[in-house]
């Protein structure tokens, strides 16, 4: 039975055999190994925020895009981001 840590409020940190993996709260979907990036390993839905978020944003630049993360697994949203256009992924998590 794998030991699970909170990574993220939607991402566990699980210690399973040899090695350590980031692993999907909702359905237990494995994303990466522990020391990679997991949003390179999500599914990605990107547009501007200019399109995505309503009238309040509708005069935002174009480059400044809406991420949002799902799992590849069972689809739950796991995070968005705000970032401008080709901007690295954030990288964050819960401390501990």
């Amino acid at each position: 039975m794998s030991e699970k840590r909170p990574y993220s409020a939607t991402i566990d940190r699980s210690v399973d055999g040899p090695g350590e993996a980031l692993v999907c709260r909702s359905c237990g979907h494995r994303l990466c190994s522990a020391d990679a990036i997991w949003k390179e390993a999500a599914r990605l839905e990107e547009s501007p925020l200019c399109e995505s978020a309503g009238a309040v944003f509708a005069a935002t630049d174009p480059n400044l895009m809406l991420r949002r993360f799902y799992c590849p697994g069972c689809g739950v949203a796991l995070d968005t981001e705000t970032a401008l256009k080709d901007e690295p992924f954030l990288i964050d998590r819960v401390r501990g």
